[in-house]
């Protein structure tokens, strides 16, 4: 398996106890980061809320780091990611900061350090866009929504 170094910075040391992202097993693909909260956080059902890590990175150009949800927060509590996966370009380096909502019809309370979202590193492929007057065909053609799926 190959590996990348990218760099992490923590932004404020107040949050020193909470663990950096880590892969829970050997196969694991994502990295599970967790949250830095002061205080506990409560999501409303319904309620879309940004979450703090308290974590930078700097990461090596041609890769990104997808953010996607844990599948336990899913499946147990309806706790999900908007915008997933989200994505963190190699050129950002503000705050990560996750986009959480709630779609179970019960609050749910995020603590410091709960595992709240998991981190993808993936190799960025750039398109080199060129303009034709016609296509290939294919099978599929232009059917749309739905179209190769039962009625």
């Amino acid at each position: 398996m190959e590996e990348i170094e990218i760099k992490i910075k923590r932004i404020n040391n107040e949050y020193d106890d909470v663990p950096l992202p880590e892969y829970s097993t050997e196969g694991s693909a994502g990295m599970d980061i967790r949250a830095a909260l002061k205080y506990d956080l409560n999501i409303a059902k319904g309620e879309v809320i940004l979450v703090p890590t308290n974590l930078s990175v700097e990461i090596p150009s041609g890769y990104e780091i997808q953010v996607r949800p844990r599948s336990g927060l899913a499946i147990k509590h309806g706790i999900g990611i908007l915008n997933s996966p989200g994505t963190i370009d190699s050129d950002y380096r503000g705050e990560i900061k996750i986009i959480m909502i709630n779609f179970s019809k019960e609050d749910f309370v995020i603590k410091r350090g709960d595992r709240i979202a998991q981190l993808i590193v993936s190799k960025v492929y750039r398109a080199d866009l060129k303009i034709e007057n016609s296509l290939n065909d294919s099978k599929r053609g232009s059917g749309g929504f739905g179209h190769t799926g039962k009625e």
